[in-house]
């Protein structure tokens, strides 16, 4: 029913709002097509007067239930797509958006956050764009994309304050990250790349080939589950190490 950022599935929406819309044409072919006062007097009022709100008086529970379920619909609706977190592109110029701190009163520039569906929906330039901002999120500078045609493998660089290199790979795949990506990644970012830490990240994971091959060659990967909690706010490494200790 609900889908992993929270809202409401879009499969189930859709229906909703089919029913509705079918309602709504219904009525509309109603009103068109017969004398509109005749119609709701007779036919809707006797109806609802005599059969429905009959049956209703009759089955008080029901009636409750019928009640509670319309409220919670409406709520789910409504208020399904209001995930708490700050869209991408959302903010027009260049200033931080600021939200009020209870405690000091004072104002707190909110973090930079996108919901899965949003990084699923993005252009593979898009979605590279995106890291390259959670990088800079975090604090690592020059944080910016260098994919491209003759990229070997780079699509994102950066530099913590240490200076040293990070260099990521992003893969927005339908489907699981191979083995084969992981080790052609791992014969450029350090020869060609000089990274100091090598990382690719994949929208809908990897592989148990992939995940072993990396282990052993020190590569940090960042499926799904990583790449949720670094996209809802959490800092990339803090992300990894999470999944990752032990329970």
């Amino acid at each position: 029913m609900f889908n992993e950022d929270g809202s409401l599935d879009s499969v189930l929406k859709g229906i909703i709002w089919l029913i509705l819309g079918v309602a709504i044409a219904k009525v509309a072919w109603k009103w068109l097509t017969v004398d509109a006062w005749n119609w709701v007097r007779e036919d809707v009022g006797g109806w609802f007067s005599e059969d429905v709100w009959g049956w209703l008086m009759g089955h008080p529970w029901w009636f409750a239930l019928i009640i509670l379920g319309m409220l919670v619909l409406l709520c789910f609706v409504v208020f399904s797509d209001r995930g708490g977190y700050v869209a991408y592109g959302d903010v027009a110029d260049d200033s931080p958006v600021e939200s009020s701190d209870s405690e000091t009163g004072s104002a707190a520039p909110e973090v930079l956050t996108f919901r899965m569906k949003q990084l699923a929906a993005m252009s593979a330039d898009g979605f590279e764009q995106a890291c390259a901002d959670l990088l800079a999120r975090d604090g690592f500078r020059r944080a910016r994309r260098v994919g491209g045609s003759g990229d070997l493998g780079a699509d994102v660089v950066a530099w913590d304050e240490d200076g040293d290199k990070i260099v990521l790979q992003c893969k927005q795949y339908s489907g699981t990250v191979g083995s084969e990506a992981v080790q052609r990644f791992n014969g450029t970012a350090v020869p060609e790349h000089h990274a100091k830490v090598a990382v690719i990240v994949a929208l809908n994971g990897f592989t148990r080939p992939a995940t072993d091959f990396a282990r052993r060659h020190g590569i940090v990967l960042v499926g799904r589950p990583e790449l949720k909690r670094w996209a809802h706010g959490e800092h990339l490494f803090a992300a990894v190490e999470e999944e990752h200790s032990p329970a």
